[in-house]
């Protein structure tokens, strides 16, 4: 045994554990404190992240249910606006179709005018050359005395023809 005492290690030991004998409630009691306080901590931090994280999830949820009822109001959206240009390109292809009948409408009755007008014309054309040819007829037919007489008996018969009562 008296190696052992000898020994600088076995001093170092022995010197240690009357260290921590002696001094040892009195430096466990802070040190457990501390760390104690120092778990306490670490808890705390732990229960906020877990509570940041639950927030963090929450807000993702809504985050999510946001964006698809966005998304699905955009779709109904799109729809009723798609809905929207095909009827107003079915009214604006039907109101061209309208307008293209008034208008071969218009063009037909201003042909039809045109030629009732040609044919008025036609008619008086006529009307004046077969006067034309009678006067002619007339003229080189009948003497002037005869002719005179006969514009004389019309002009005299004519108050008799242009009375109601002889009609």
């Amino acid at each position: 045994m008296s190696n052992l005492l000898l020994e600088p290690v076995f001093w170092f030991a022995v010197s240690f554990v009357l260290f921590f004998v002696i001094f040892g409630p009195k430096i466990w009691k802070p040190l457990a404190g501390m760390l104690d306080a120092r778990a306490d901590q670490i808890r705390v931090e732990l229960d906020e992240a877990a509570r940041l994280r639950r927030e963090a999830e929450q807000m993702l949820e809504d985050a999510t249910r946001e964006r698809e009822q966005a998304y699905a109001e955009a779709s109904a959206l799109i729809e009723q606006s798609r809905k929207q240009a095909e009827d107003l390109a079915n009214k604006a292809r039907l109101d061209a179709e309208d307008m293209l009948r008034r208008r071969e409408q218009m063009a037909k009755d201003r042909i039809a005018a045109a030629e009732r007008t040609a044919l008025e014309d036609v008619r008086a054309a006529a009307v004046d050359a077969a006067f034309e040819g009678a006067r002619l007829v007339m003229q080189q037919s009948i003497p002037a005395q005869t002719s005179t007489d006969l514009v004389d008996s019309a002009i005299a018969g004519l108050p008799t023809a242009l009375s109601p009562r002889a009609a």
